[in-house]
């Protein structure tokens, strides 16, 4: 498993933006762009072109995912678990359509399990990945809470919150996560206000989170996904958390 770190050899990366997925490339070309930006404190960004790699090679996405390598941008394929219910042999089948297609980088394993009875088979697929990549694969755990412990020796990430601001605010974190250093842990919350962007970083570097994405946008049913554009103050948190903004 690949490991977070600078330009310099063996020091560990500060906190960055993972970004859980933007919509298709053609309704969302403002925010792809975003990504390749100079100076953007980004760990990864997730690729997701239907619910998967979809059934053939999307042009818009191949696109896409080629000007972020370029830019040397971490690409992970979107791999749906549905909570430990999907066949392994989907899962697989999916994981090289991304590699084949797309060139992809890891996986992101969105509706992970977080029980201890899964923990053998979220094991198994995860070696599984890491083969398909030989080795290489950066793979992060979409749990969306906090999983039994043994999850955070599966994979380099374990996404451990993801959810409304009016839940984050009062979340508490799991006692054994202080066992892990921060670019183990990932946090994505929306309906954050900008108002409330201090107290939403300071609770992800009290918990121990060392990857993030905070937007402005809704989530309530049967709105887009929030995680689909851009935040209203992107360029203020990349500011805040980055080396600064190009002009």
């Amino acid at each position: 498993m690949p490991h977070l770190t600078t330009g310099t050899t063996g020091a560990v990366q500060e906190m960055g933006f993972g970004v859980p997925g933007y919509a298709h490339p053609l309704l969302a070309p403002v925010e792809w762009a975003e990504l390749t930006r100079p100076g953007t404190p980004l760990h990864w960004a997730v690729l997701n072109v239907a619910d998967g790699p979809g059934a053939r090679p999307d042009p818009h996405c191949l696109e896409a995912a080629g000007k972020l390598r370029n830019a040397g941008v971490t690409v992970l394929g979107h791999l749906d678990l549905h909570h430990g219910s999907r066949a392994f042999g989907e899962i697989v089948s999916d994981a090289h359509r991304f590699l084949d297609w797309y060139k992809v980088d890891g996986f992101f394993l969105d509706r992970c399990p977080t029980d201890r009875a899964d923990l053998p088979e979220v094991r198994r697929i995860a070696a599984t990945l890491e083969a398909v990549l030989d080795g290489e694969a950066h793979l992060v755990l979409g749990h969306g809470a906090h999983p039994y412990p043994g999850y955070a020796e599966v994979a380099d990430q374990l996404v451990t919150f993801s959810g409304p601001w009016a839940d984050y605010r009062w979340s508490q974190v799991a006692e054994w996560t202080a066992e892990y250093p921060p670019e183990k842990f990932v946090h994505l919350v929306h309906g954050v206000p900008r108002s409330h962007l201090d107290e939403a970083m300071r609770i992800a570097r009290w918990q121990g989170a060392g990857t993030i994405f905070f937007t402005d946008r809704g989530g309530r049913v049967g709105q887009t996904d929030p995680f689909h554009t851009l935040p209203g103050y992107w360029d203020e948190i990349v500011s805040r958390i980055g080396p600064g903004v190009s002009e």
